[in-house]
């Protein structure tokens, strides 16, 4: 287990940078996953995907995978990956504060 530490806040990430407990998600996390990713502005869009992730994972407990994404927040995956330039998996679940995906996300 690591720690990141991040403007007053510590988050324990497993070896891939993605937080071991969802529930220490925080707007903190959003912003140190928002830098290490190139992000330079959280949009409306990035918001919508965002809450589509946090809301699925509550209801069923893993991520969606990407057709299912695609299908309930009207992104292609192209848009996707022009909001989340590493993937719908590595960044959008990471900043999400969901674990690290098993399938294909």
């Amino acid at each position: 287990m690591a720690e990141v530490s991040f403007k007053g806040k510590n988050f324990e990430v497993d070896e891939d940078g993605f937080l071991l407990r969802f529930e220490e998600w925080s707007p903190e996390w959003v912003e140190f996953v928002k830098e290490s990713e190139g992000i330079a502005e959280i949009t409306e869009d990035h918001q919508k995907i965002l809450d589509f992730l946090q809301d699925y994972y509550k209801k069923n407990g893993i991520a969606p995978m990407v057709r299912i994404l695609s299908k309930n927040t009207g992104f292609k995956l192209k848009q996707v990956y022009e909001l989340f330039p590493s993937g719908p998996g590595k960044g959008a679940c990471k900043m999400a504060g969901l674990p690290k995906p098993t399938g294909c996300v």
